[in-house]
Order: C-alpha cells, then structure tokens, then sequence
C-alpha cells in the first residue's frame, strides 16, 4: 500500500469525512546519473553556506521568506500549519458543478482519497465516504474544492471513479493563458481553402479510426527504445555505438504545400481510378507546380587553383 501524503478531512456542508491523499500516478520515467564526460565519474550537488562555503546539514537548514534584501522571516512547518489550520486540514467543498462542464484544460495531477480513522481505535468512516460517493455518482456532479497541500493552496476537483473518491488537482482560471495570444485561424473552415470534398473525407477518416477509449492501449514506446538503446550500449560493453540511423531517417521533411486530398486518400485507402478523375480540380488546396528555371552551364572547365 503506498504512503499516504496528506491526513485530513473532506467538508461539505456540516459534514466531515476523515481521509489520506495517496498519489495515482506511478512515476515511469527515465533517470540519467550526470557524469563528468573527463573520467565518466558521477557528480554531486552540495548544500553550502554561502557566506563561509562550508557545507550545510539537513539539520541545520530552516525555511526562510526573504521580506527584504538579505533580511528573513523564518517559517517553520508548525508555523505554516497555525497559519490556517483548517486550511492545511482540510479538503473544503465549495461548490458542486457538472463535470462535463469543467474544461479538461483545468485537470492538473490526480490523487486518491481513502477513508482514515481519525482515532485507531475507531472504524473507517466509510459510511460517510460512500455517502458523498454515492452522491456524486448520482448526480453527475463534482465537487469544487480547495486544500492546502505543503505550502500551496490548490484548487481541486473530488469526484468518484469506481470505489474511489479522487481529488484532481485543478489550475486556477489565471494559471491559463488564452489562445487570443497566438495567430490562429478563424472557426471559418470554407474561408481557409478548404473545399467541401476535404472536410467530408477527413470526417470520414475520423469515423473509421473512432473506437472505445482503452487507456492500457497506449504505451511510453520512447522508453522502450530508449532502453532498448542502453541494453545494447551495455551489451557492446561501452567500447562500440550501435549504428545510427540512415540518412532517410533522420532528414527533416523539406517545409512546403500538402496536397490534403491525396493525404486523405491514401489514409482511407482509396486508390486511383473514378475517384481520382473526379477530384481533379476539385480541391482548392492543392499547390500549383512551380516553374524553375534551370541554370545554364558554362562552356569551358575551370582551372583548379
């Protein structure tokens, strides 16, 4: 079982549901070890005193807000605690809302919510844990929270997911930037030169690759040969480096105009015949050819110098 990072309790109402926060996600990802490419010797960071550059213990170090130019307040954790107990304690339902309405520009990083005995002596307060669950689940609603997690007040979501209550973390409204910052199209498909043929057949297309959303389908396949790279690196003990791709591979596509329609054709699988007499000229994205003009060569040869 993992270890709980957070012991507090859901509020709704007058209501107080005793619970651990555990995280959901399973970190996968790479570690490298930075070594000094001179004698491949691993480095290593040092906490020192920047004063006397001598070397700092965990002990010894304490959390400070700088409130002027080398001037501090020191911050303890009890002291972050008594700055709003309820805050740090608690996961405070604000409001209930229906999840379809929450942009999933908003979800940030997801954790579980389990019930926890406020005295080992007691039960589990499943009771009102299944409560709000069960609730939720039949309302479609999700709660709209606020709880203080470390030194960070965030902005959450608790909704059910199977026999769990989750608690996704959300990003406040001006933590998002607007797409009115970029140069983006109008929601005008026909101004931009796309034809009627086009768009129906990249609907079609969408349609014969829609199926059922299986998460378990998707693999981290950059791993995979990443590792696949370092057991061979392993392998050729450090002396040899596996071949490297063909020139094919790693030249960069030449920027330029796309002919959409045979994009589209050729991902639905459709070859020649009737259907490409009848799209000639159909589309008005297709690129004109461009005429160029081919230097002619100088008569006589040149000297080397």
């Amino acid at each position: 079982m993992p270890r709980s990072i957070w012991k507090g309790s859901i509020s709704f109402g007058l209501v107080q549901i005793p619970v651990a926060l555990y995280p959901a996600e399973e970190p996968n990802e790479l570690h490298f070890t930075q070594l000094d490419k001179r004698n491949m010797t691993p480095i290593r960071y040092e906490r020192v005193n920047r004063e006397t550059g001598e070397p700092v213990s965990w002990d010894d170090i304490v959390r400070g807000y700088p409130y002027e130019k080398g001037e501090y307040v020191v911050m303890s954790d009890e002291d972050l605690r008594r700055a709003n107990v309820e805050a740090t304690q608690t996961v405070d339902i604000l409001d209930f809302v229906d999840e379809a309405d929450i942009d999933p520009m908003y979800y940030d990083k997801p954790y579980y919510l389990a019930p926890a005995s406020q005295n080992s002596k007691k039960k589990s307060p499943v009771t009102a844990y299944v409560l709000l669950r069960e609730a939720l689940r039949k309302t479609g609603k999700v709660g709209i929270a606020k709880v203080v997690i470390r030194t960070r007040e965030h902005l959450a979501a608790v909704r059910p997911h199977g026999r769990a209550l989750v608690l996704n973390l959300l990003r406040f409204a001006h933590e998002l930037r607007t797409d009115e910052e970029l140069d983006l199209p109008e929601m005008d498909a026909e101004g931009k030169g796309l034809g009627k043929r086009e768009l129906e057949m990249a609907e079609r297309l969408v349609a014969e690759m829609s199926t059922a959303w299986k998460p378990e389908k998707y693999k981290d396949e950059y791993r995979d040969d990443v590792m696949k790279l370092i057991e061979k690196k392993v392998k050729s003990g450090q002396t040899t480096t596996p071949a490297e791709a063909s020139e094919d591979e790693d030249r960069p596509r030449e920027p330029g105009t796309v002919d959409l329609i045979a994009l589209l054709k050729k991902s639905l699988g459709e070859k020649g015949g009737k259907a490409a007499n009848d799209d000639k000229g159909s589309s008005d994205a297709r690129p004109k050819e461009r005429k160029t003009d081919t230097p002619k060569k100088k008569s006589g040869s040149r000297r080397a110098a």
